[in-house]
């Protein structure tokens, strides 16, 4: 149990900058403080039956001085990290690898009332942004990040990156990542809406290439105008500059 201790304390001086020695680690990092009296939770859940009980209430314990609930029967691996985490919830069959980040508001939950397996398995070195739901019995591969505000019910393959309600794989390759690097993430809705807004584009200057053409093919009475201009509205260019500035701020974090 102290190795466990030990590692977790290592890798919170690698990971938070913050962080300025062991004493100010162990009296005020509320996500280490849960994991030490999980890891003594744990231990009594798998004793003897009348002992699960003093389990759940040490559990219980912890909740209120920490705000991460975390069920004694959960399996958490070595260096396990929970940055601030008020609000992790961590279900009764998660299993959490070595290595794994989690932050603020992630739930590692189930989806019914089934018995068994029913809670995530994070493999090593993942990495679950803020807000972010874990749900189900399913499995997440090896240095994976998940943005945060995701909700993920599906397995995802190592070296992913997952994002957006429900969560959609939108990167994958062997390279390792800075799990702190959360402005690298991937706006996969910003993309989207560039490319709607360009087809949007293309479409209204072919409409006004044909009535144009249509202008050109009449009299001459001035019965058709000829349409000029911008072929996007105002609104639809304020949000094609909302974009451009959320892809500046984005560029200037990374830098």
């Amino acid at each position: 149990m102290f190795d466990y201790i030990r590692t977790d304390l290592a890798i919170i001086r690698d990971r938070d900058p913050a962080a300025r020695g062991w004493l100010e680690i162990i009296c005020c990092y509320p996500g280490f403080q849960a994991i030490c009296l999980h890891r003594l939770s744990h231990r009594l859940w798998n004793s003897r039956l009348p002992l699960q009980l003093l389990a759940r209430i040490l559990s219980q314990v912890g909740r209120s001085i920490t705000g991460i609930e975390i069920h004694p029967g959960a399996h958490i691996g070595h260096s396990v990290f929970i940055d601030h985490g008020m609000g992790v919830v961590i279900g009764e069959t998660a299993e959490i690898g070595e290595r794994c980040l989690l932050y603020q508001g992630v739930t590692l939950g189930g989806t019914g009332k089934e018995h068994g397996k029913r809670h995530p398995t994070l493999a090593e070195n993942v990495v679950v942004g803020a807000g972010a739901k874990v749900l189900g019995g399913i499995t997440i591969g090896t240095n994976t990040r998940i943005g945060a505000g995701s909700v993920v019910v599906k397995n995802v393959d190592a070296n992913c990156t997952v994002v957006g309600i429900p969560g959609r794989v939108i990167h994958q390759s062997g390279t390792r990542i800075n799990p702190l690097a959360h402005s690298a993430l991937p706006d996969a809705e910003a993309a989207i809406i560039r490319n709607l807004m360009q087809r949007i584009d293309e479409l209204e200057n072919d409409v006004r290439n044909l009535r144009r053409l249509q202008g050109l093919t009449t009299n001459m009475e001035g019965t058709t105008k000829v349409i000029g201009g911008q072929s996007q509205n105002l609104k639809d260019r304020e949000i094609l500059e909302l974009l451009g500035d959320m892809e500046e701020e984005k560029e200037k974090g990374e830098t």
